[in-house]
């Protein structure tokens, strides 16, 4: 089949290190840590009392300050990134209404949705009763509402839902996108991830689980993936989206291309609720896919945004599969943005895609912090301080429970 060209137009964030994607990168090149110690809520008891939260959030004019404090806080993320994600793309007010809106659509996805929006209606029921449960209490918890209401504000009628695949929502979402604007349904796409699960419930679960750092009185070391003394990840938050079109679009209202979507490739290990495959065989065959579907042989990749999440287990596995695909890992420069902002995710993927087209354009990769003492064999050369990189062609990687792995590829726009 002859698919068309799917370029970059717009990238978006919110984070713990503010809402502007170029102070985030800048943020992250001078290998700023995120984490801190959790002061939302009363966490005295938990095993895990830190995290790369998202402090003072201020929607700006994005979002209605009304609507703001109304609805759950991943609906807020979903539509300041998404907005944003547009005015990075210059398309103001006047350039939104140029477009067909029946060509551009929406699919930003979420792991858990409105989580805070549901703790707090299920406290409600149990204290007050039913006649004290918000109206706003289910749509503010579906998965879709963030992407919806920002369809809603910006007039977008083409496809529009969300995908939820725990930690590889963001680059499932992503690839959706993509397939829409290859077949013909979409000229342009918003796409990513959102996430706001730092709440009693969602740490708590996680503690459950042991899978958190417990690297409490010293959180800017916790996330520390590929050393030796990891302990698990450290929940952070957030959104990261692109805006992606047909390079014909892109072209015909003369937009910046900041780096071209060649594919992107999924699979699923098949074999546990939250750990990877041991061989790495289920992530090693969805990198395959993705280069296949991406017409890139593995020797041309030399960037690798890993998923890297900082578990004794994942860290690893990751890096085996990806020997595997990858002849000559030494060629090849791996980091793990995670060691900085946390694990948001279902907006994981978002936000690392978003890095990757920053590592593109700008022609510098951030560091890997707190890899003090790397496991040995590694193989893959993984920078400690922010350093230039020509970026040829670059790999994404996410992987979620349930064994569900998603991998992007993006390279240099060339005509």
């Amino acid at each position: 089949m002859n698919k068309r060209r799917i370029v970059v137009t717009g990238l978006g964030v919110v984070s713990c290190f503010g809402n502007d994607v170029d102070e985030f990168y800048r943020s992250l090149l001078a290998g700023k840590s995120g984490v801190t110690q959790i002061t939302q809520f009363p966490c005295e008891d938990f095993t895990t009392r830190i995290a790369a939260s998202i402090k003072d959030f201020d929607p700006g004019d994005y979002l209605d300050r009304k609507q703001a404090r109304r609805v759950d806080p991943y609906i807020a993320y979903s539509i300041v990134a998404g907005k944003k994600a547009l005015e990075y793309a210059h398309i103001d007010q006047e350039a939104l209404a140029q477009l067909n809106p029946q060509k551009c659509g929406v699919v930003i996805g979420s792991g858990m949705g409105g989580m805070g929006m549901f703790a707090n209606g299920v406290t409600t029921l149990a204290e007050k009763g039913q006649r004290k449960v918000s109206p706003f209490f289910v749509p503010f918890i579906l998965t879709n509402m963030g992407g919806a209401l920002l369809a809603k504000d910006i007039g977008f009628m083409g496809p529009n839902y969300s995908i939820s695949t725990a930690c590889a929502t963001a680059n499932n979402s992503i690839i959706a996108a993509a397939n829409h604007i290859r077949y013909g349904d979409a000229d342009l796409m918003i796409c990513g991830g959102v996430e706001a699960p730092i709440i009693p419930m969602g740490v708590a679960g996680f503690c459950a689980c042991k899978a958190l750092s417990q690297r409490n009185d010293d959180p800017e070391t916790a996330s520390r993936p590929w050393d030796k003394e990891r302990d698990g990840f450290v929940m952070g938050e957030g959104a990261g989206v692109l805006v992606l079109e047909s390079l014909t679009h892109a072209k015909a209202r003369g937009a910046t291309i900041l780096a071209e979507y060649l594919g992107g490739g999924l699979s699923c290990d098949a074999w546990h609720m939250t750990e990877p495959r041991p061989d790495g065989s289920g992530v090693a065959q969805c990198m395959r896919n993705a280069l296949e579907d991406a017409g890139v042989q593995p020797e041309e990749i030399n960037y690798v945004n890993a998923h890297a999440t900082s578990t004794p287990v994942g860290d690893i596995t990751e890096v085996e599969a990806t020997k595997l695909v990858i002849p000559n890992p030494s060629k090849v420069t791996m980091n793990a943005t995670k060691s900085m902002i946390g694990h948001s995710l279902g907006a994981a993927g978002g936000i690392e895609a978003v890095v990757t087209i920053k590592a593109i354009t700008d022609g510098v990769v951030h560091p890997t912090i707190n890899l003090n003492n790397p496991e040995p064999n590694l193989g893959f050369h993984i920078p400690t301080k922010a350093e230039e990189c020509k970026v040829s062609v670059a790999l994404q990687n996410s992987f979620g429970f349930g064994g569900h792995n998603a991998t992007l590829v993006f390279a240099p726009y060339q005509e």
